[in-house]
């Protein structure tokens, strides 16, 4: 099993910044992309980056030009930085790490709040 731990989240204005960090443990070998979802209130729970081992990354476009994922292969952690938040940012924010058995796994941490104030 992976487990994976979020930190970094609060309560923040809008036009503020904030820095989501998560660290995976476990069975870490394997782990090709990591990411980050996050899921509003009635909403369905949607991508919002993901970086692959080798450092690819792909942002929804909501996020693009605002937000930063990067990725620590050596420490296994990965972050997103989140610039110029938007009411509409606010959400949990999840932590995704995806391994390849043929079909792919999902592993998720227990996510953290994210809210930006008008």
């Amino acid at each position: 099993q992976v487990q994976l731990v979020e930190s970094g989240g609060g309560l923040v204005q809008a036009g503020g910044s904030l820095r989501l960090s998560c660290a995976a443990s476990g069975r870490i070998i394997g782990i090709n992309t990591m990411a980050w979802y996050r899921q509003a209130p009635g909403k369905q729970r949607e991508l919002v980056a993901a970086i692959t081992s080798n450092g690819n990354t792909n942002y929804a476009d909501s996020v693009k030009g605002r937000f930063t994922i990067s990725r620590d292969n050596a420490k296994n952690t990965v972050q997103l930085q989140m610039n110029s938040l938007k009411p509409e940012d606010t959400a949990v924010y999840y932590c995704n790490a995806q391994k390849w058995f043929g079909v792919r796994v999902d592993y998720w941490g227990q996510g953290t709040q994210v809210t930006v104030s008008s």
